[in-house]
Order: C-alpha cells, then structure tokens, then sequence
C-alpha cells in the first residue's frame, strides 16, 4: 500500500483547546460518513477540519471570538462564535443535520458559496462558512445576514481560523 501525503499528518489542532469540556455532537466520522457527507455537500472538507473531527465532532468553543477586518453587525473589530458543526447528519447542528449548512441556505437565504460550518450568538443572524468560490483551500468567512449577506473573509483557511479564536473578553464589549 503506497502511502500519501496525509497518512504522514499529524494532529495540528488540539481538541482540548478548541473545543470546552462538552461532549462532541456525533461520534467520530469514519471513511464512509465522511465520504457521503462530502458528496451531499458537494466539497472536499479541509484535512485540519476532518483531522479534529476525528477527535472531537463538532460542539462547542473553548474561545468565543474572532478578529474581523471590518465592522460587522456584531462588533466593530471581531465576531462572536459559537460552535462548530460535526461532520455527520445525526445531530441538529452537524453538517448535514435538520440544521446544517443546506437548511441556513434554504430557509434564510444564506448565498450558496460553500459549507456553514460554525454559528454565532446572534441565532442566526449571522454564520461562519468555508468559501469554496475560488480554487484551492476554502477561505473561513463570517456572512452577516443583518448586513445584506456581506462576506468577510477572517482567515484563508480552517485551520488559521480556529487558531485565531480568541475569548471575547480581549474585545471591548461595549463597542
């Protein structure tokens, strides 16, 4: 068996810091959910995204913000976050869940520009997405439905993005 790239990965992000001490939402995914999973999505998950889903699928944030470049409907300098959706179809906020990505395209009119991976505090006002519009590495964007649907992009891929979680209390609240 002729061994690629990946098999040689080792796990880069830790689940005990991105995530807080809640249980995952699904179990780990195996070959064969991922594969459907992808198929229904119609996109090839980032590798750091099934890497951590492997170890923890999905749940809540351990750091509830990250830095925007821009003002958004939230804050003027971050986004708050949530959780981060399981890569299954099991749970109510996995990817393919009654509340995955294709239910925030359907029923609120979120743009069709890739996967809806993460919520925020806002109940659905706004959501974090990997952008599969141009090639390559999916970029993470806050799309902020209080703002006309307006795309920011907040890291150029999953794993900076979760990287750059930070706690909402290195923000000034009161912006």
């Amino acid at each position: 068996m002729e061994l690629t790239p990946t098999d040689y990965r080792r796990p880069v992000l830790d689940p005990a810091t991105v995530f807080d001490r809640s249980a995952p939402l699904e179990d780990p995914p195996n070959n064969e959910t991922l594969r459907t999973v992808e198929a229904q999505l119609g996109h090839q998950l980032p590798a750091a995204y099934v890497d951590l889903a492997r170890r923890h699928n999905g749940g809540s944030f351990a750091h509830d913000a990250h830095p925007a470049p821009s003002r958004t409907s939230w804050a003027e300098d971050h986004v708050g976050v949530y959780s981060l959706a399981a890569i299954g179809r099991t749970a109510d906020f996995s990817l393919c869940g009654e509340l995955g990505s294709a239910f925030w395209v359907a029923e609120w009119g979120y743009p069709a520009i890739g996967i809806y991976i993460a919520d925020c505090p806002s109940a659905g006002h706004d959501m974090i997405a990997l952008e599969y519009r141009s090639p390559g590495e999916p970029a993470v964007v806050h799309v902020d439905q209080e703002r006309n649907y307006q795309i920011t992009v907040l890291a150029p891929d999953f794993e900076t993005f979760i990287a750059g979680l930070v706690d909402e209390s290195e923000y000034d609240i009161l912006d």
